[in-house]
């Protein structure tokens, strides 16, 4: 990734102390705005202060981690002057910069809270090669991440991910303990499903017969490459058994649409069911990217970091597993 970003008749680029898994460095980034699901943000302006009415937000601080495969990964640090922080996560093909993560990191830094969000290894500005799968090693880097922060005298109070992003972070519950809020926007369920869409028909026969396939636009140009390791480790991932192993000490909160157009709103049940305790919002009428419902989303999420109601205009259901028994409580409707 570039270096250090300097706007003109800047000096104040500050070393971050060296972290378990590598290294890290701080410096000031102007912000930026965008307000597509998963366009990547251009636009700048000069860096603000640090208070924190709509007019002047905090300033933004682009930081360097290293991830324990000696990677760099690139995030922005967003804070407000409270330790309280909540980490955003990304999903396929997108970035720390897509529309619907900076607008969440809109609404949770206007709360106080501090947020960091950033770009998974492979992914945006970050280092390392893209991989169609990869969901352990990215939950292995939002590990480096939290972990920085905690070593910054940071409180994370949530670990939030959208679409594959929220497997990412489901994933991450069942591994870490660590966070006591997991927040799944969007994720996907049924692991086996969608590649067809992507890959196209008999893509097994395909990866097994050439080892790999090139998915490409409509110009044919090559967007990525989906290596068999990497779709076996996509088919492999367990988000059933995942969501089993999850502590009842996490507090997990899953937002989905109900007009998703990439990932069918049964999925967001099925992790209801199995994950131990478990808050389901489902937002009426909203697409994948909540190109409608950024405001809906926005408020459920800071709603349920906050421990605040959660307001009218969504459906939420509070759902409560019984593991032992296998039962599943009735769905009880807060509306």
């Amino acid at each position: 990734p570039p270096g250090l970003l300097q706007l003109p008749g800047e000096s104040n680029i500050h070393p971050a102390p060296a972290t378990a898994g590598g290294s890290a460095s701080l410096g000031f980034l102007p912000p930026q705005t965008a307000r597509g699901c998963c366009r990547h943000l251009s636009s700048m302006s000069q860096p603000l202060n640090s208070s924190r009415d709509a007019s002047n937000p905090p300033a933004t601080h682009r930081v360097l981690i290293t991830n324990k495969h000696g990677e760099k990964l690139v995030g922005l640090l967003h804070p407000t002057g409270s330790n309280r922080i909540v980490v955003l996560c990304h999903g396929f093909t997108a970035s720390k910069s897509s529309g619907v993560i900076v607008d969440l990191a809109d609404a949770i830094i206007k709360q106080g809270i501090s947020v960091f969000r950033f770009d998974f290894s492979g992914n945006g500005e970050s280092e390392g090669v893209f991989q169609y799968g990869n969901y352990r090693k990215e939950a292995e880097d939002l590990h480096s991440i939290v972990s920085y922060l905690y070593q910054e005298k940071y409180d994370v109070a949530a670990v939030v991910g959208h679409s594959k992003g929220g497997d990412v972070v489901v994933l991450y519950a069942s591994l870490y303990d660590d966070v006591r809020m997991v927040v799944n926007l969007s994720g996907r369920f049924y692991l086996e499903k969608g590649i067809e869409e992507r890959l196209g028909k008999e893509f097994l026969d395909r990866i097994n017969k050439e080892g790999y396939i090139d998915v490409t636009n409509k110009s044919g140009n090559v967007l990525y490459t989906v290596t068999k390791e990497s779709l076996m480790e996509r088919l492999n991932t367990d988000m059933h058994a995942t969501s089993l192993s999850i502590s009842k000490e996490c507090s997990f909160f899953t937002v989905h649409g109900s007009a998703d157009e990439i990932i069918p709103v049964e999925d967001a049940y099925e992790f209801a069911k199995h994950i131990p305790t478990h808050k389901l919002c489902v937002v009426e009428g909203a697409d994948h990217c909540y190109t409608r419902h950024r405001k809906e989303l926005s408020d459920a999420v800071v709603g349920f970091i906050t421990s605040k109601k959660v307001p009218k205009n969504v459906i939420l259901y509070v759902v409560l597993c019984s593991i032992a028994s296998g039962l599943l409580a009735p769905l009880i409707s807060l509306r």
